[in-house]
This record gives C-alpha cells, sequence and structure tokens, in this order.
C-alpha cells in the first residue's frame, strides 16, 4: 500500500540517550567512547559507519555514520579537506546500502540542532534501509528545481520553487561524481549559509536531505527547522515565498559563497 507511514517502535526508543532532553542534565554521548561501540561496518580516521543500536523503525535497517570525534563538529565548521572527504566516504556507505539489492529504498540524512528531529548532539549521518517502502514516492524532480544560484553544468544550486516543505530550501545538485569537492564546498556554505544568514541568525536547527536524481546524480537538500507550516502539517500543501523574496535570496547566497569561497 503506498504512503505507508512508517512504523516507529517506543519500546526500542526507551533508553535511548538524548542531548537535547531538559531532564539529562549531563547525557552521555556514546558517539564519544569509539572503542565502546559495535557493529562497526566501515572506517575513515575519526569516521565511523555502524549499525544503529536503536532500531526504531519496524522493517528497516538503520544505521548511523558518525563525522567526526568533535563532539561540537558540524558542516559548518570543518576544515574544507575534511567536508569533502566526509561527503565522499558517506556517499560510498550510501551506495553501497543502495546498491545491495536488500532495500526497496535507502533513504540517507542529517538532523541538526535541538529542533530537527534529532536526539544527539555529536555529529552523524543516517542511512535508512527501507524494506518494504519507497521513501522517495512523494518526491519529484521539481523538488530539486528552482531559481539558480550558481550552474557549472557539474553542480547547480538554487533556491526551490517546488519545495518539500517550505518556505525556502536550498537544492545543491551533483550532476557529475567528478565533482563531488565543489558539491561538498556548496553544501559546507549552504549551511553556514542557513544558519547564519538566512534567518538573520535565528535558525538554530536544520535537515539535510540527499535524493538520487533520476539522472544518476544526487540532489542535497537542506531545509531549515522552524515551526512546519500548517498547510503542511494538515494538508502535506508545501508554501512557498513569493518570487521576489527567492530572488533575493539567492543572490545573496551567491554574494556569500563567492566572498566565503576562500575557504579555510
Amino acid at each position: 500500500m503506498e504512503n505507508e507511514p512508517l512504523v516507529f517502535e517506543l519500546s526500542v526508543a526507551k533508553g535511548k540517550p538524548h542531548s537535547y532532553r531538559k531532564t539529562d542534565l549531563k547525557p552521555s554521548c556514546p558517539f564519544c567512547a569509539p572503542d565502546k561501540l559495535t557493529n562497526i561496518y566501515q572506517k575513515r580516521g575519526a569516521m565511523i559507519w555502524l549499525r544503529n543500536k536503536f532500531p526504531t523503525l519496524r522493517d528497516t535497517k538503520q544505521t548511523v555514520l558518525i563525522e567526526s570525534d568533535n563532539h561540537y563538529g558540524d558542516l559548518a565548521n570543518y576544515t574544507v579537506s575534511y567536508n569533502r572527504t566526509l561527503l565522499r566516504f558517506a556517499l560510498a556507505c550510501f551506495r553501497r546500502m543502495q546498491t545491495s539489492g536488500d532495500f526497496r529504498s535507502v533513504l540517507w540524512y542529517k538532523n541538526y540542532g535541538p529542533n530537527s528531529g534529532g536526539s544527539l548532539m555529536h555529529p552523524h549521518m543516517q542511512i535508512v534501509g527501507l524494506n518494504q517502502i519507497d521513501g522517495y514516492q512523494n518526491i519529484t524532480a521539481q523538488n530539486f528545481t528552482g531559481i539558480t544560484v550558481f550552474n557549472q553544468k557539474v553542480v547547480e544550486v538554487n533556491i526551490a520553487t517546488f519545495p518539500v516543505q517550505g518556505y525556502e530550501e536550498i537544492n545543491i545538485n551533483l550532476l557529475e561524481l567528478t565533482a563531488i569537492d565543489l558539491w561538498a564546498d556548496w553544501i559546507r556554505s549552504g549551511v553556514r549559509y542557513l544558519l547564519n544568514v538566512m534567518f538573520n541568525g535565528h535558525c538554530d536547527s536544520y535537515n539535510l536531505f540527499f535524493y538520487p536524481r533520476q539522472d544518476g546524480g544526487i540532489c542535497a537538500k537542506l531545509i531549515a527547522r522552524i515551526a512546519a507550516p500548517a498547510y503542511f502539517v494538515g494538508y502535506k500543501l508545501s508554501q512557498v515565498n513569493d518570487e521576489k523574496t527567492l530572488q533575493d535570496e539567492a543572490t545573496r547566497l551567491r554574494h556569500f559563497f563567492a566572498k566565503g569561497s576562500k575557504l579555510e
């Protein structure tokens, strides 16, 4: 049955550590003790891909990719070189699950901040194989299009005119796998822009979703986590800002990248 919801196993979630839970005055971070981690698939320096210890979703294989040994790390503050290596490693892990043939679909995403829906502050991504459900059934190619910020044929960046949720989403499209480094640089700049400029520095949380494109590329979509529009919550109707606002946002993002592309 299409549009079937994922089933959350509440009993599995009990006891799961939570960095943002106010009752946990000193929450422990399992990712800060890498020597105690188990069910590890692959490592690259401080990057560790492993099975999720708390598989809360039924009929799935949930995995976690620990990005760094820095508890306060993020795509916004990694060096250019580290960020590029991370995105290459994460893409390889995603491809490994995606091409295994074991799942109907494989999802790759990142939560950041207290309003992102994540539970642990330590920087990590998630790669989840869905046994029965097509996780992309409500996503179309239009969701990756918008007002152009940058286009070098191998990487195209835009402000979405057909957002998944709204109001403003940044699409960073990798069109040729040879351009992963440029793509990673734009993702890094996009995160910095979202957290520091887009909402005048008032946004502290985001989601980053990675979608396989029909042409073989990947779209990285940045969505700020602020209050979701009521039309989306109640009717699954996304909202988008007016054309002038989106044009202004595209111009600001273009200038932000150009100014900060003397990356350290």
